[in-house]
């Protein structure tokens, strides 16, 4: 514990900066995705001592864990707002069309076109009547390179 205190009083930027980089690195290479806060905690406590506020090493590993609580519980409150339990996961782009209109942009011929969705074509595979050219479908699914839709 000496070492990191004695690390800390020559340069306490660079060991919250260190510490930060680390943690971000971590969760980069693992995607835990608990790690973000305590690595953006890190660089904040970098900053305040880079300008000059110095609260010595318990005050800023309290301030540390303070903001690391608070950026996690804050951040855990938006993504179940933005993302609320029973959607789709946000990294799923499959999973999302799911049920979005889609513009038809070639016609269909043999229950085979093209739609535009969520700012990109697709192949679309219709069963039935097919609509024309700049209508609306509703996606199904999504299979593979092609999505399922329905008129309508």
């Amino acid at each position: 514990m000496q070492n990191v205190l004695d690390l800390y009083a020559s340069q306490p930027f660079w060991f919250w900066l260190a510490l930060g980089v680390a943690l971000l690195a971590i969760e980069a290479a693992l995607s835990t995705e608990w790690l973000l806060w305590p690595a953006v905690a890190a660089g904040v406590v970098a900053v305040l001592t880079a300008v000059g506020l110095r609260f010595g090493f318990w005050g800023e590993a309290g301030m540390f864990a303070a903001l690391t609580i608070v950026l996690t519980l804050a951040s855990n409150r938006l993504v179940k707002r933005v993302n609320p339990d029973g959607a789709p996961d946000i990294n799923d782009r499959d999973a999302r069309l799911i049920g979005q209109r889609a513009r038809v942009v070639e016609a269909f011929v043999d229950g085979r076109g093209r739609v535009f969705v969520s700012g990109a074509e697709w192949a679309a595979e219709i069963s039935g009547e097919a609509p024309p050219v700049g209508e609306s479908v509703i996606v199904e699914s999504a299979v593979g390179p092609a999505l399922k839709v329905r008129a309508v």
